[in-house]
């Protein structure tokens, strides 16, 4: 299973370098797509989600997210016949948490200049590698994360199962999730794309930052994505698609 845990490492660095790269031009000052508006935002993210599953999609299941990994051992599509065993899924998660960190760290690297000069914009630095709710309430924030992911894991499932849109399928549902559900938390719905990033953000030297926010952190956008997936595929095995 080597090339599997390989594919999720590199996908998931190739996501976070390409989706919180989308951030980083429209954030930082001395960008040219600086201020390019949240429907920017959501296009950068589609298309940073199914690329890199489109590039590893043969050699692995290109998941690139714990809360999807965890639904889709759930629900027998990674099956211990196959050679996913625990051990395995477990291996997975650390690649692809290790990947997100890795790819944040390229962001600020390729972005260094404009970071430097941007130390006056607060937490918006912060919002680059992770999400913030537009209202705080965790408890509430878990479920709109829940809610956001129940989409991602449903529409993921039926886009590459009933209806064999491929990745292109993924696309579609990244932007979905996006345009509704952005203005909520953000949209993490993946630990690799939020929490491995929070950690990145919080070790960089980079000038002006403030805290990591883990009070955060640590709660909607690691609990809220695995209840969503799991939901999910149960709702997905219990309909006829």
């Amino acid at each position: 299973m080597t090339n599997v845990i390989i594919g999720e490492f590199v996908g998931t660095i190739l996501l976070v370098l390409l989706g919180d790269g989308v951030c980083a031009n429209v954030t930082l000052n001395n960008s040219g797509f600086k201020a390019a508006g949240p429907l920017f935002i959501a296009l950068g993210w589609g298309l940073a989600v199914c690329l890199p599953a489109a590039a590893f999609s043969g050699i692995c299941p290109a998941s690139y997210n714990p809360a999807l990994t965890i639904a889709l051992f759930a629900d027998g599509t990674l099956a211990a016949a196959d050679g996913y065993t625990i051990a395995v899924i477990i291996e997975m998660i650390i690649a692809e948490m290790a990947g997100g960190f890795i790819g944040a760290v390229l962001v600020w690297v390729a972005f260094k200049p404009q970071f430097d000069a941007s130390s006056d914009l607060g937490d918006s630095l912060r919002g680059v590698f992770c999400t913030a709710p537009g209202v705080r309430n965790l408890p509430y924030n878990i479920l709109q994360e829940a809610i956001a992911t129940f989409w991602l894991v449903f529409a993921i499932k039926a886009a590459c199962g009933a209806f064999d849109l491929g990745t292109f399928g993924v696309f579609l549902t990244i932007v979905s999730c996006g345009t509704t559900f952005g203005g909520l938390t953000g949209y993490a719905m993946n630990a690799a794309r939020d929490t491995a990033p929070r950690l990145a953000f919080a070790i960089l030297p980079i000038k002006g930052k403030g805290d990591a926010d883990w009070a955060y952190g640590l709660t909607a956008p690691l609990i809220g994505p695995v209840i969503g997936a799991l939901v999910a595929v149960a709702v997905y095995a219990a309909l006829p698609l």
